[in-house]
C-alpha cells in the first residue's frame, strides 16, 4: 500500500516523525508521498524524504499559500524538482471554498506550477475546493503537456469525477469514504473508478476514518491507518483489498516513477 498524501510536516507530528514511519511501515505501507504546501514545507519534505525509507516528496504551493507567490518561488520550485526525493509539482490547484489567498491569486500560482510541471515533464499533485469548472478551465490546455495528474483527496460528485476521469485525472480517496456522515456520495463514486485511475491516501494527519475500532485516543491521523481505508474501499467496489493494494501501486509506479 502506497500512501499518496501524507502531510508529515505539520506540527502534528513533530515530536514523533520517525515514529510515525515507522509504524505505517510495520502496518504494511510500503511507500509515501510527502505533501510540500508552501516553499518551506516543500524544502522540508524534500530533506525529510532523503534521510527517512521508502518516502517520496511534492514540491509546490497550495492554493491557500497562493498569496506568497514570487518570481524566486518559481526558481525554489525548479531547484527542489531537480532532487531524486521530489516526484511531482504541487500541492497546486485551486481552492475557492475560503479564499485564504484570492481567486487572482490562485489562478496565477496555479498556472505557474503547472508551466514548471511542464516544463519538467514532471506530474502534478492537485487540489480543487468548490473551483471544479475553473480548476479543470485552467488545467486542461496543460494536460497533453503533463505526464500525469491526480485529484487528491477527491470528494466531489460522480458528475465532478466523470469530469476529470475524463481528462485523464488519477483521483485520490480518503478516509472520507470511512464518514457516514458525509461520505455517502463518494463511497456511491469509488466503485465506478476505473481501476488504472485509483490512488489511496490517508492526507495525515487529517481525515481520521470515523470508523476506526477501537477509536484511537488521539484524533490524529496517521499513515498506518491506510489498510482500513484500502478495506473499506474493497468492500465498496466487492474486491480483495489485496487487489486494491496491488493495483494503486502499479498506478503510483506509472504515474510518479518510483521503484519500492
Amino acid at each position: 500500500m502506497f500512501d499518496i498524501g501524507v502531510n508529515l510536516t505539520s506540527s502534528q507530528f513533530a515530536k514523533d516523525t520517525d515514529e510515525v514511519v515507522t509504524r505505517a511501515l510495520a502496518a504494511g505501507v510500503n511507500g509515501m508521498l510527502l505533501t510540500g504546501t508552501n516553499l518551506h514545507e516543500s524544502e522540508q519534505v524534500q530533506r525529510l524524504a532523503q534521510r527517512l525509507d521508502r518516502c517520496w516528496a511534492t514540491a509546490g504551493v497550495h492554493p491557500h499559500d497562493s498569496s506568497h507567490w514570487r518570481a524566486d518561488t518559481a526558481e525554489a520550485i525548479y531547484t527542489l524538482a531537480a532532487q531524486p526525493e521530489v516526484v511531482a509539482i504541487g500541492e497546486c490547484g485551486l481552492d475557492f471554498n475560503r479564499n485564504f489567498s484570492t481567486p487572482a491569486e490562485q489562478e496565477a500560482a496555479f498556472s505557474a506550477q503547472l508551466a514548471i510541471a511542464a516544463e519538467l515533464s514532471m506530474p502534478v499533485f492537485l487540489h480543487c475546493r468548490d473551483a471544479h469548472a475553473r480548476f479543470l478551465a485552467l488545467l486542461t490546455p496543460w494536460l497533453d503537456k503533463l505526464p500525469g495528474a491526480v485529484l487528491h483527496c477527491f470528494t466531489g460528485s460522480q458528475a465532478e469525477a466523470d469530469d476529470c476521469l475524463a481528462h485523464g485525472l488519477y483521483l485520490g480517496i480518503t478516509g472520507w469514504v470511512c464518514d457516514e456522515r458525509r461520505g455517502q456520495e463518494l463511497c456511491e463514486v469509488v466503485p465506478r473508478i476505473p481501476a488504472d485511475r485509483l490512488l489511496v491516501e490517508t492526507d495525515a494527519p487529517y481525515l481520521l476514518p470515523r470508523d476506526l475500532s477501537p477509536k484511537p485516543a488521539s484524533r490524529r491521523n496517521e499513515p498506518a491507518y491506510l489498510g482500513h481505508i484500502v478495506e473499506r474501499i474493497a468492500q465498496l467496489r466487492h474486491v480483495d483489498a489485496n487487489e486494491i493494494s496491488e493495483t494503486t501501486d502499479n498506478n503510483v509506479k506509472r504515474l510518479f516513477g518510483v521503484t519500492f
